[in-house]
């Protein structure tokens, strides 16, 4: 009976010591727990061909948490017919090189409190108008500074900005490499880039939205109210409605003064969105439509216009209006390569031959367009093609293209590359 309890306890003792082993074993040859991929930061937005670093820089800023640094340096050649004037008045070659972009962006993303300040050197490639560089369009426009603001966010539902903010309008952002394209189309050239004001950000299901109370077409004039509204469909389709008008009449009875920012060219998106009376006085709507599916990314849109009519110095300039509609798409081969594609119609009626009136190439003008870019990117590096052809369907002359503003179309290739860290 001893030798018996004796084997028990020994048999007892090895099972136990066998268990533990191959728990040990188990536990070497388990797989670690794979950590979470990183995720880009959210800004700025990108298009359906170029992604955000999802590697970029982070530390730790002590009381203010995870900063985050990314942005881009890109650079472009272009060559094309029937150049014109810049913002400045300096006539366009027929080809030239250029930074498109050396922008740096510091953002924190998390907690209540929130900022995105982004900084650099910027140009507006973009169909029908002449290309200014970057040292000037940085200058004229939006400063070096052109987006910075803080986000106070309470819950994931509520937030609100208050800065110099990125527009809500339209289906295609200021700088190029958030777009499908190099160059933005004709529609967005109606559009605001930047206002400075505050705006509410709100989402409850499928449904988000956002109100802004700002200076709409970066005109100082605090006076314009914008809003979209998202609703985003179970295949994560989504339709949006946006709109911006101007509140204010106060400025449509003034002096020929009010046409020194246009003449000038500051102040507003291509020099043409401050003077009084024009786009900044006006109204402007939206509707988008963004589907995806597999290896394809389809935006068709609509755009309706309004501008007022407005009494300078006792010229009275009638009202205008423009109405466009635009498809973008993007097919991918493979993960690295793609090919974007643009066609938009844009027309018009009233306005006059001045520098308020105009929202195309005089009044009641039309034109269309079409745009081919292939796109390659691996990891940071991106490079990209492009090819456009813009004609002007009716116009006036001295106010369409080329140097003496008597051109109806014009042929653009382009070339950027750069990264995106």
């Amino acid at each position: 009976m001893t030798n018996f309890k004796l084997l028990l306890g020994a048999g007892t003792a090895a099972l136990s010591l066998a268990v533990a082993d191959a728990a040990a074993a188990d536990d070497q040859q388990a797989p670690a727990a794979t950590p979470p991929a990183p995720t880009p930061p959210p800004y700025p937005a990108m298009g359906a061909t170029l992604s955000n670093n999802a590697g970029s820089a982070s530390f730790d800023a002590g009381p203010l948490g995870k900063i985050t640094v990314n942005g881009d340096i890109s650079g472009l050649a272009y060559t094309q017919t029937n150049p014109g004037f810049d913002l400045d008045g300096h006539m366009n070659k027929d080809e030239g090189i250029d930074f498109s972009n050396a922008m740096v962006t510091i953002q924190k993303s998390d907690g209540v409190f929130q900022f995105v300040v982004e900084g650099g050197l910027y140009s507006f490639p973009a169909l029908g108008t002449s290309y200014t560089s970057a040292t000037h369009s940085s200058s004229d426009l939006f400063g070096p500074v052109p987006i910075g603001y803080v986000k106070i966010a309470p819950s994931s539902s509520f937030s609100f900005e208050v800065g110099q903010l990125p527009t809500l309008i339209g289906a295609e952002a200021p700088f190029t490499f958030q777009n499908l394209d190099i160059e933005r189309g004709l529609l967005w050239n109606q559009e605001p880039l930047v206002s400075r004001g505050v705006q509410v950000n709100l989402s409850h299901g499928p449904l988000a939205a956002s109100f802004a109370w700002t200076d709409g077409y970066y005109t100082g004039e605090y006076t314009s109210l914008s809003g979209n509204i998202t609703y985003t469909f179970k295949n994560n389709d989504t339709l949006i409605f946006d709109g911006e008008g101007n509140l204010s009449g106060n400025f449509r009875t003034c002096s020929f003064g009010c046409l020194a920012p246009a003449l000038g060219g500051t102040g507003g998106p291509l020099g043409l969105a401050t003077p009084t009376g024009g786009q900044s006085q006006g109204q402007i709507y939206n509707l988008i439509f963004n589907h995806s599916s597999g290896k394809w990314a389809i935006t068709p849109y609509a755009q309706y216009s309004y501008i007022p009519s407005t009494n300078v110095g006792g010229l009275i300039l009638p009202r205008a209006q423009s109405w466009g509609a635009a498809l973008l798409a993007k097919y991918s081969f493979t993960p690295e390569i793609s090919l974007a594609g643009r066609a938009e119609y844009i027309g018009s009626s009233g306005g006059a031959p001045s520098f308020a009136g105009n929202i195309l190439y005089g009044p009641g003008s039309s034109a269309w367009s079409l745009t081919i870019t292939p796109t390659y990117q691996k990891g940071v590096f991106f490079a990209r093609l492009e090819g456009s052809f813009t004609a002007i369907g009716a116009g006036t002359r001295g106010f369409e293209l080329g140097g003496l503003g008597t051109a109806s179309s014009q042929l653009r290739g382009l070339l950027e590359a750069g990264v995106v860290f």
